[in-house]
């Protein structure tokens, strides 16, 4: 496989961005000063787009701004404050509550009296509860203060709806591999540091993910490890951050984003992008047996009737895992993977649920007809409770053909529709064999 080439950053950079004090970490002294020196988000920062234009115009509003973390949250809600000289609050949803947000409140109206906004930011806003959030609502409506929240969750599901309804989302993206080169060599001109290698270069970009936090901090580690060597290669690198984890959000999007990358490539039969996919949940830290459970999921849900070995074998791979733990029972589960991409599928059978349940929601309630009624005492029988059942076991070849079994009033829909693939064609063609000898019967009658 070839190397990746990265782009090649300016020939020289000036930092007046820089905070030159040795004390703060390197991710607050290259914060930037003014919206020119925001590298990345151009979709939103660039010639008429729409936070430029809210700069521009001097139009503060109240936004939740979303994104993955390192991509500039926090920056572009104090450049915010700053660009408008209004009063920054910051607090954290993790360790603030409803005292945090009166106290806010309070330096807003005292600072509305000295005709001074203000903006309030709530990094991880999702972390707040319905009624911490919606005490933020009246001060919003009544301009006492801007609200600017910061979540790597989607709001649609996170941020409560009358929040979300008087602030602008704004999404923000991850940064390229062109913007981390050109902060890498912001961080670099900082701190005089030795150069690096363009190998170690690509690698310490990949361990970033596009997170410009997880860049300079996982840099500044490097350099002070590596102050004395004249060039920084995969050596160094290696020796000064260790394993190269990746990130993996196990409670956020990104998680469920794998999960469903995971299921349709299974339901694609790409056994390759299968282990992929289930080689990425691991590496991330997620719980096997989650991904044992969301594997016997997949056997009901797209593999099914077409083969009915596919659901055992996934629990028999949740078994051996819970015998064996990690690492040796996550093969187990690699085996069921690649099983179930190339099992033939078919969601026959949980079409037919779906469609039953939506049926029998929508229908009345419809009485059991008195042939298929239990008659377990003297009563019920007297009751002709069970009167003219006839016993399949009793009738040629054990099926009675042309009896019903559904309410005498309703015409009798059609849920279950084999496909042609697996043991469904076999199902397929013994349903039809049965179908043909009821509509026989009926006839003869």
């Amino acid at each position: 496989m070839p190397q990746r080439r990265l782009p090649v950053p300016p020939a020289s950079l000036e930092l007046p961005f820089a905070d030159s004090s040795g004390a703060a970490p390197l991710a607050e002294r290259l914060r930037p000063k003014t919206l020119s020196e925001v590298i990345g988000q151009q979709h939103l920062l660039g010639p008429g787009k729409p936070l430029r234009v809210a700069f521009e115009s001097g139009r503060l509003h109240s936004m939740i701004l979303w994104g993955p973390p390192g991509t500039g949250k926090t920056t572009l809600a104090r450049l915010m404050a700053d660009s408008f000289d209004a009063q920054f609050i910051a607090m954290s949803a993790v360790l603030g509550g409803v005292k945090d947000i009166r106290e806010a409140v309070e330096r807003a109206s005292a600072a509305q009296a000295q005709g001074r906004r203000t903006v309030v930011f709530v990094d991880e806003v999702h972390r707040f509860n319905k009624s911490q959030q919606d005490a933020f609502l009246p001060h919003v409506e009544s301009g006492l203060l801007t609200f600017i929240g910061a979540t790597t969750e989607n709001p649609s599901f996170e941020v409560n709806s009358a929040l979300l309804s008087r602030a602008t989302v704004h999404v923000l993206k991850s940064l390229t591999d062109a913007d981390l080169v050109v902060l890498l060599e912001r961080a670099r001109a900082l701190l005089a540091a030795p150069p690096m290698t363009e190998a170690a270069t690509t690698r310490l970009i990949d361990y970033a993910d596009g997170d410009a936090r997880r860049l300079l901090n996982a840099y500044e580690n490097l350099v002070a490890t590596a102050r004395d060597a004249a060039e920084i290669d995969e050596r160094l690198l290696e020796q000064a951050l260790g394993e190269q984890l990746r990130r993996y959000d196990k409670g956020g999007e990104q998680f469920y984003d794998t999960i469903s990358a995971l299921h349709k490539a299974v339901r694609g039969s790409d056994p390759d992008a299968s282990l992929y996919w289930f080689v990425r949940m691991i590496d991330g830290g997620v719980d096997p047996r989650y991904a044992a459970r969301r594997l016997v999921r997949m056997a009901s849900e797209d593999i099914g009737l077409a083969d009915p070995r596919a659901l055992r074998l996934a629990l028999d791979a949740a078994e051996t895992y819970e015998r064996l733990g990690s690492p040796e029972g996550e093969l187990a589960l690699a085996e069921a993977v690649v099983y179930l991409a190339m099992a033939p599928k078919s969601n026959a059978v949980y079409q037919a649920w779906n469609a039953a349940r939506a049926f029998v929601k929508a229908d009345r309630t419809r009485p059991v007809p008195l042939r298929l009624r239990n008659a377990p005492t003297s009563l019920m029988k007297s009751l002709d409770y069970g009167k003219g059942y006839r016993y399949a076991h009793d009738e040629a070849g054990g099926f009675a053909a042309g009896e019903r079994y559904w309410p005498d009033d309703l015409e009798p829909p059609r849920f279950y529709e084999p496909v042609a693939r697996g043991l469904e064609i076999r199902i397929g063609e013994r349903l039809a064999e049965l179908r043909a000898l009821n509509d026989a019967a009926e006839k003869a009658e």
